[in-house]
């Protein structure tokens, strides 16, 4: 599905943007945190959130991760949604770690992970595109 430019592409980390659909039919975007992990997409959010209710009604999503004039799209649906507190505030910090690097201790920059009733969402890739 992704040819190895959107892989390397998708392994730097650069921010998504993820749609989901509203239960009346409008569509709500929101900047996210995401990890390639083999042809799945991985985010994560704390339980609750807009987005994570719009998932539990359709699980359609489409992302577009860009930089400048290059970007990939991404249609898809989430296939697994990991309430496991140990597994999803493991996973926010591992997302912490790609986007800020190992310097310092991570846990001390975001010690509220912790304790937030997190998720993870694996993302199937269904169609991607780039330019």
């Amino acid at each position: 599905m992704l040819s190895e430019k959107m892989r390397a592409f998708l392994e730097e980390p650069r921010f998504a943007v993820l749609a989901t659909h509203m239960p009346d039919g409008r569509i709500q975007q929101t900047v996210m945190w995401y990890e390639l992990r083999g042809d799945q997409i991985m985010m994560n959010t704390t339980r609750g959130r807009v987005k994570a209710r719009n998932l539990r009604h359709d699980p359609r999503v489409s992302i577009c991760v860009e930089d400048g004039y290059n970007y990939v799209t991404i249609e898809g649906r989430v296939a697994d949604v990991i309430d496991d507190p140990e597994i999803a505030v493991s996973d926010i910090y591992a997302l912490a770690r790609r986007y800020h690097g190992d310097s310092g201790d991570i846990k001390e920059r975001y010690p509220d992970f912790q304790n937030q009733p997190r998720q993870t969402w694996l993302i199937e890739i269904e169609r991607a595109h780039d330019h």
